[in-house]
């Protein structure tokens, strides 16, 4: 199975545990750009794997799960150094959807969400920068996690954007995502209730009618969300909050990569070579209003939020889109799913995705958002409401 699905890039990199704990028996899966000793990394890019070296020691992320029993079992893929939410490797090939396997899987994480939907792997890392974890996640179809920038440590993991990038997890379980979450997150209060609701009118504008009322039926169901308020959260338009975010993670990115593009001259796929080649024109000097329009975002939603608050919004505009779709459409949807998944990102705060709907048999995730370092709470909240038991 876990080859006709090209989930892995490399199967056999097993790590065996380094001691007991919350996950002791659970075996996992890593995204291709975090550290393992002895392995090299290739961030979905053979150039990439030509011209780095082999790491000479885990990531700590990797160390804290295997020293509380987790094994590592197998590398996943990647979409080109992470950039692009569909999980289309021109190299590489496309991992295959579990839930439909003629639609993409999404991206960049698409073999860690694949990998953990089929049930290959108890759970699986990835890297969330503009939705990397959320929207696979949702196309697959499983729990995806996002936590509060800088939370969880990023050393020895490839970066992209730093100022955005995190380490996020995968689960078919709410009670493995809050234990993970035990084992990457320390000090950090589990007290206390999410007693109210912002669903956001300006994000689910951005669904189709029939999406819209699948995902809004089935919240309806949870009584924990009884206590709702309808807000529009952007006076100037989600679509600004995404043009911010674009130019920030861009200019990001060709400060990070930029010396070796220019030096190794890579080959790109369609599509990552043009964005490559669009960061490559930003200014640092340009950036001064999107640089203050995120930390006015950063303001008002923590105000929004306080202690007791989250966040509702859809993750994704709908189901999975087709393979292989090109063109305007394919532009527009992914427009709009980058002013969803920008929020949380402009904002460095933490998001969970739920599997909680289906549209023509095709899984839609239900996302919700907390405050700064309310990580555990809101992945405690995120069992009790649908798992049930907790840790």
């Amino acid at each position: 199975m876990q080859n006709n699905l090209n989930a892995f890039v490399e199967e056999e990199v097993i790590v065996e545990p380094m001691g007991t704990g919350l996950l002791e028996g659970l075996v996992f899966a890593v995204k291709d750009v975090f550290s393992i000793e002895g392995y090299r990394n290739g961030a979905g890019n053979p150039d990439w794997l030509k011209t780095h070296g082999v790491s000479t020691c885990h990531a700590p992320v990797i160390e804290r799960l295997l020293s509380h029993g987790a094994k590592l079992k197998g590398t996943t893929q990647t979409d080109e150094l992470m950039y692009s939410l569909n999980g289309e490797n021109a190299h590489y090939g496309t991992p295959i959807n579990p839930k439909a396997p003629n639609r993409i899987p999404g991206g960049s994480s698409s073999g860690s969400a694949v990998a953990v939907s089929a049930g290959i792997s108890d759970f699986a890392l990835g890297t969330d920068t503009g939705g990397s974890v959320r929207i696979p996640s949702s196309y697959c179809g499983i729990y995806g996690y996002r936590p509060t920038h800088g939370v969880v440590t990023p050393e020895g993991v490839i970066p992209l954007a730093k100022s955005f990038d995190t380490v996020g997890w995968m689960s078919k379980d709410p009670e493995l995502l809050y234990r993970i979450g035990k084992v990457l997150i320390a000090d950090q209060e589990e007290k206390g209730q999410f007693t109210q609701a912002f669903f956001c009118q300006d994000a689910w504008d951005l669904l189709d009618e029939q999406c819209k009322e699948e995902l809004l039926s089935a919240a309806s169901m949870i009584k924990e969300l009884s206590c709702r308020e309808w807000i529009m959260l952007s006076e100037s338009g989600l679509d600004e909050w995404s043009s911010a975010f674009r130019i920030l993670q861009g200019l990001e990115i060709w400060e990070e990569h930029a010396n070796w593009i220019q030096n190794e001259k890579p080959a790109f796929g369609p599509g990552i070579h043009e964005r490559f080649q669009w960061a490559g024109t930003l200014k640092r000097e340009e950036s001064l209003e999107q640089e203050k329009h995120r930390e006015q975002i950063q303001k008002s939603i923590s105000s929004l939020l306080g202690e007791d608050g989250v966040i509702v919004i859809p993750t994704a505009p709908g189901p999975a889109p087709l393979l292989h779709v090109q063109g305007e459409n394919a532009e527009r949807y992914r427009a709009k799913t980058m002013q969803l998944s920008c929020i949380a990102g402009l904002a460095g705060l933490p998001q969970v995705t739920v599997p909680l709907a289906e549209v023509d048999g095709l899984p839609i995730g239900l996302s919700f958002i907390a405050n700064h370092h309310q990580d555990l709470k809101l992945l405690k909240w995120i069992n009790e409401v649908f798992g049930g038991e907790g840790v």
